[in-house]
């Protein structure tokens, strides 16, 4: 197994709709999880899910009223890769048909915290499906494909998807890395491999395409999430590598068919020259090259 070098210690945020005491106990049970950012409405939690990344939503079942189902089921079905779970912290008389509500809303996951094992069982449910995001299910599929390799090469594929957010650039891939960006690429020239700048733009978009995957998020927002300059410089973008539309981008692709093709179009053609490739340990001895 490859050694993790790249720090991922931000913290997921995770949008919610609770009572007063209940933030207090969700704040203390996520330090060192989660960010917790409390809200008041479905609205600024969809806002949340737009525009702060949320990944995840906390409901508390003793906050969740009839009137409300409606735009709950809006919320899961606009944004299915994002889990929502209900919280249960107490037994009121209404509880057994708010809990009916949230359940008929689309909601899967109950989590009872009246037992201190439900606290813990909250927080595996989280860590669970950040285990599903694409950037983690990309490192683990890569690790097998390339299994073996130098550390350095495996140092490159790791900050291509071991970084929240990724990286947008060869310079800032390059420094990352520790390395001049135009000996980096010419490293990749030389061993006949695709330039850097295409891993880079590709991985991109296997996040674009996750992202996708909730209808609720627009191509405005997929682009901004992902710092493109304007939703015109993602579809060039998008059109430019791989001849589609952003919508077609969008029917085609789900998170992991963009992996497939990542790994298709980059690594697996590429397999015998990868495992013998080493772009920065040779590199550091001759860092006066340019």
């Amino acid at each position: 197994m490859h050694p993790t070098t790249v720090n991922r210690a931000s913290l997921a945020p995770v949008t919610t709709i609770l009572t007063p005491a209940e933030r207090v106990r969700v704040d203390a049970a996520g330090e060192g999880l989660y960010t917790a950012m409390h809200r008041d409405s479905i609205d600024d939690v969809i806002r949340d899910l737009k525009e702060r990344h949320a990944a995840a939503v906390l409901v508390s079942v003793t906050r969740c009223e009839p009137r409300d189902a409606t735009r709950v089921a809006m919320l899961v079905r606009e944004f299915p890769r994002v889990p929502t779970v209900a919280l249960l912290t107490d037994l009121e008389s209404n509880v057994p048909s708010s809990v009916l509500t949230l359940g008929r809303s689309g909601i899967q996951t109950l989590v009872d915290v009246r037992q201190p094992s439900g606290w813990r069982r909250l927080r595996d449910v989280l860590l669970a499906d950040q285990s599903r995001d694409i950037n983690r299910l990309a490192l683990a599929q890569l690790s097998i494909d390339l299994s073996g390799v130098h550390p350095d090469c495996w140092r490159f594929f790791e900050v291509l998807f071991g970084l929240p957010c990724g990286v947008g650039t060869v310079r800032s891939l390059a420094c990352y890395l520790g390395v001049i960006p135009s000996t980096l690429m010419s490293r990749f020239f030389r061993a006949k491999l695709p330039a850097p700048k295409r891993y880079l733009a590709t991985a991109r978009l296997v996040r674009a395409a996750q992202l996708f995957e909730n209808p609720g998020l627009s191509i405005a927002n997929v682009a901004n999430r992902l710092d493109y300059s304007s939703p015109q410089s993602f579809g060039r973008h998008v059109r430019g590598l791989i001849y589609l539309t952003a919508v077609e981008f969008r029917q085609k692709y789900d998170g992991e068919g963009m992996l497939q093709r990542f790994r298709e179009d980059l690594v697996l053609p590429y397999l015998v020259t990868l495992r013998d490739f080493s772009p920065l340990a040779t590199l550091l001895g001759r860092s006066h090259e340019s």
